[in-house]
Formats: C-alpha cells, structure tokens, sequence
C-alpha cells in the first residue's frame, strides 16, 4: 500500500465521524439516550487517533485532494455541539425555558468559535474552553445536577469559550502529556461505561468522569499560573 493510500484512509477514517453522529442523533430522536453516547464515544475516540494519523502519514502532501481540517470541522460541529445540545434540550436536564437557552447559547457561540483562526496557541492547546460540549453534557447525564447547576456551568463555559484561558490539548500538548493522554484515555473509559450501565447511579463511572473532566478543565490553567503562560 502506497504512502498515498494510507493518507487517504485516514480521511476515510475521519469520515466515519459523520456516520457515528448520525446513528447518535437517529438514537436521540428515539430518546435512547444511553446508546446515543455509546456512538457519540465512539465518534470521540476516532476524533482522538485520526490526528495523530494523518500526520504520521502528511495527508496534506499524500492526499490533498481532501481537506482533513475541514472535515475534522464539520464532524466535531454534530459530535461535539449539535447532538449534545438537542440532548440536553430533549432530556429531563434542562426544562422549559432553561433548555432554550442552552441550545441558543451552545450552538450560537460554538460555531463562532469553531470558526476562530485564533483557536490554537503556540504549545497547540487550545485558547478558550474548545467547544467539547459532548463531554460537559455526558457528565451532566452521569451525575444528573440541578438544572440550575447545569445552565451554571453552560454559562461559565460559553463565556470562557472567548477568555484568554488555556485548555490542553489530550494529544498535541507536550507539557504533561505523559499524566494528560492517561487522563483522557480514562474519560473515554469512563464515558463509556457510564453510557452502557444506563448513568446508574449506583456506578462510580460518574466520580470517574467528574475527575478526569476535572483534570482536563483545569490542567491548562493550572500551566498558566505555574509557567506565567502567555496565549
């Protein structure tokens, strides 16, 4: 198999992203909220390796004739933003006019975001809170908070979204990748587990994801204050 080949399957690959959110919304619309997370973790796990990929294979010299990023784009777009709002807006989480407003605010400063050329920062963190409303909505099912707590924490991170505030990324950020990458390996995990036992109360998933959620929330602040970072 040539070079060119091998780049071309990881744009195939990323493209699955597409296919994963539509059996999540299609689950979403049935309210089997549950399997919808299943292939939205999914969806997240090949938005983790595909990168890594397809610079292993520089799929911009070896398959140009596709634009990786963009794709990359539009798939997070329904994973990340998209499918979790309608979620939290069809679910028990959010009711009545607070649902409105986390749809409104979720969408509307998502896209402005996702379309900001200053997104990255020197170390390929991220500048502002990166739009992974999948993972905020997940643990919301998981430890089910009041609605009030819920469109807290929307709001604070709707607004971080545009503060010069950093946000590691799990893979491309060297400072403490070696604790970041476990970290995130073990959100999936959890993530994962939390979805296929139905958000049981009773499992300790839940703790699981609020800790590496945690981690991840605050690992680049934390960078900022220890190495006087600069965005």
């Amino acid at each position: 198999m040539t070079l060119a080949h091998r780049a071309l399957l990881v744009h195939l690959l990323t493209a699955t992203g597409a296919v994963f959110a539509m059996l999540a919304m299609l689950a979403a619309s049935d309210e089997r909220w549950s399997l919808m997370w299943l292939w939205l973790v999914v969806a997240f796990f090949v938005d983790g390796i595909d990168g890594p990929l397809a610079r292993k294979y520089d799929v911009k010299a070896n398959a140009p004739q596709y634009d990786g990023v963009l794709m990359d784009l539009i798939i997070d777009y329904l994973t990340y933003v998209f499918i979790p709002a309608y979620a939290l807006f069809s679910s028990d989480l959010l009711p009545g006019w607070t649902g409105w407003i986390a749809i409104i605010v979720i969408t509307f400063t998502s896209v402005v975001y996702f379309a900001d050329t200053r997104m990255k920062t020197r170390d390929n963190s991220f500048a502002g809170f990166p739009g992974c409303w999948n993972m905020v909505a997940l643990v919301l099912f998981a430890l089910g908070p009041n609605f009030w707590v819920s469109l807290g924490i929307i709001a604070v991170l709707a607004v971080a979204m545009f503060l010069p505030v950093k946000f590691v990324h799990p893979v491309r950020t060297e400072r403490w990748r070696p604790v970041t990458l476990p970290m995130a390996l073990a959100w999936v995990f959890f993530a994962g587990w939390a979805a296929w036992v139905d958000f049981d109360a009773a499992s300790w998933a839940g703790w699981g994801l609020a800790v590496t959620s945690l981690y991840l929330a605050l690992a680049g602040v934390a960078q900022q204050v220890i190495y006087r970072e600069r965005l």
